[in-house]
């Protein structure tokens, strides 16, 4: 962060400064275990823990000022809401930064694909800050805006949104001069009336452009090509169409390769090349990413390079391991919805490439009344992909346990079991040299602790 003065934030925030604090504050942070000397702590208070209880331990660490919402001992800020007050603080912070050097704000939104997006531009931009993991919410991206510095000169945003009017509180934060829409999907459809008002909260990130802004919007997903309405100006991408075009896709045990066309039907044809991440669902965050390093200025073919050799970086994201007893694990624990449980499974199908497959998965949560229906697709879907072997685990996922039986799976090709233990003893039963074992659900499941424990080792 660049330094700021305690009298400065508490301007920007608009709250009261406790004492006469001469000090510059370097860095911010939520969690007082993790402050470092010189930086800002901020107190909030959760469902379970309230963060002023930590002032001391956040003071030890090093914290020269805390942003409370109540007086406590030691140098502070007081204001109404910290929530509200560390937005404001982004805000005024974003804005001291653009005053003072080249700074290009992108901004990423969309049901699935956006930490992947996010990783890939971290990689390709040069001077880049993005998000940690998957910062995209009302206090997530104000701590990424604070995380930048004099030296950087492309800030990359996760946006993430679970109701109307959340993207457009972010991009009141941070206005945007690259846009980036993915995906319309039913991810947090339990917030949601229909898929189209899916598409209304995302198409906030194109209105929260600042002038001169660029929407880079997905040509294959009908309602963020609508999005380009909004846009005084629209980059397109897609699969055989768009200014930033796929083609002739391949698929080389799981990682999808292809050529790239720019600028439409006559333009430069840029050579084929295979994708270091796993999934054919990423040809979509790849052009995506691509997009946004032409707009930023870097030149064609370095750009591809660039992207197609980059990797994951947050965990639990199609992490592909090779176990020491030929087992190979594809964790992608992370989170879940049904387009990216589908892509998963297309997925370990490429990978396993004739080997015996297993699909370890939990409950998609946040799907509201369409919970069942979604689930008993899922278990219709492992068997129609000839998935060797599908474990349940949880009350929550269990249709698609009863599904993939009604659909013809017998024996030990579906089974159910109610803990994350129970899966781990089923897999270490079953498991052979050759085998390739899927584990997918969203973060709340808990289930990434079992791709943990798999990628450990065998027992």
């Amino acid at each position: 962060m660049r330094p700021v003065t305690a009298q400065w934030i508490a301007n920007a925030v608009g709250g009261e400064l406790a004492a006469d604090v001469d000090a510059l504050v370097i860095g911010v942070g939520k969690d007082s275990r993790e402050i470092h000397p010189g930086w800002l702590y901020v107190a909030f208070i959760g469902e379970r823990v309230d963060g002023h209880d930590f002032i001391a331990q956040a003071v030890a660490n090093g914290a020269v000022l805390s942003l409370v919402s109540r007086p406590v001992d030691g140098p502070h800020v007081l204001v109404d809401d910290v929530t509200a007050a560390l937005g404001r603080l982004a805000r005024a912070y974003l804005a001291l930064l653009r005053a003072e050097q080249p700074l290009t704000v992108i901004g990423i939104t969309g049901s699935n694909g956006k930490t992947t997006t996010k990783d890939l531009l971290a990689q390709v931009l040069p001077d880049a800050v993005a998000p940690v993991g998957s910062f995209n919410n009302e206090i997530g991206l104000p701590l990424t805006v604070l995380r930048a510095d004099a030296t950087t000169r492309h800030l990359v945003l996760e946006m993430g949104a679970s109701g109307l009017g959340h993207i457009a509180y972010l991009t009141d934060i941070a206005p945007l001069d690259v846009a980036v829409g993915l995906i319309v999907g039913t991810a947090h459809m339990g917030e949601y009336a229909s898929p189209d008002d899916v598409a209304v909260a995302k198409s906030e990130i194109v209105r929260g452009l600042m002038p001169g802004g660029v929407a880079v919007l997905n040509a294959d997903d009908a309602r963020v090509a609508a999005m380009a309405s909004l846009a005084s100006r629209a980059v397109m991408f897609g699969i055989g169409q768009g200014d930033v075009a796929a083609l002739d896709l391949g698929n080389d045990r799981g990682r999808a390769s292809f050529e790239v066309r720019l600028g439409g039907a006559d333009g430069e044809v840029l050579e084929r090349r295979t994708l270091a991440l796993v999934g054919e669902h990423h040809v979509t965050n790849a052009l995506a990413a691509l997009a946004v390093a032409l707009e930023c200025g870097i030149e064609p073919a370095r750009a591809w390079a660039a992207v197609a050799a980059a990797g994951p970086i947050s965990g639990h994201r199609m992490a592909l391991t090779e176990r020491a007893d030929g087992v190979v694990i594809l964790d992608d624990s992370y989170n879940a919805s049904i387009e990216s449980m589908r892509a998963a499974f297309r997925a370990l199908k490429h990978v396993a490439d004739g080997g015996r497959t297993f699909a370890v998965i939990g409950e998609i949560l946040e799907l509201g009344d369409q919970s069942i229906a979604i689930h008993d697709s899922l278990g219709v879907d492992v068997v129609r992909l000839r998935i060797d072997h599908t474990i349940v685990v949880g009350d929550g996922a269990r249709p698609a346990y009863v599904a993939a039986v009604r659909e013809g799976s017998w024996g030990d090709e579906a089974l159910f079991v109610a803990t994350i233990g129970e899966a781990r003893e089923v897999l270490d039963r079953m498991l052979a040299p050759g085998d390739t074992v899927l584990v997918k659900a969203s973060h709340g499941s808990g289930l990434w602790e079992l791709a943990d424990d798999l990628v450990g080792g065998a027992r």
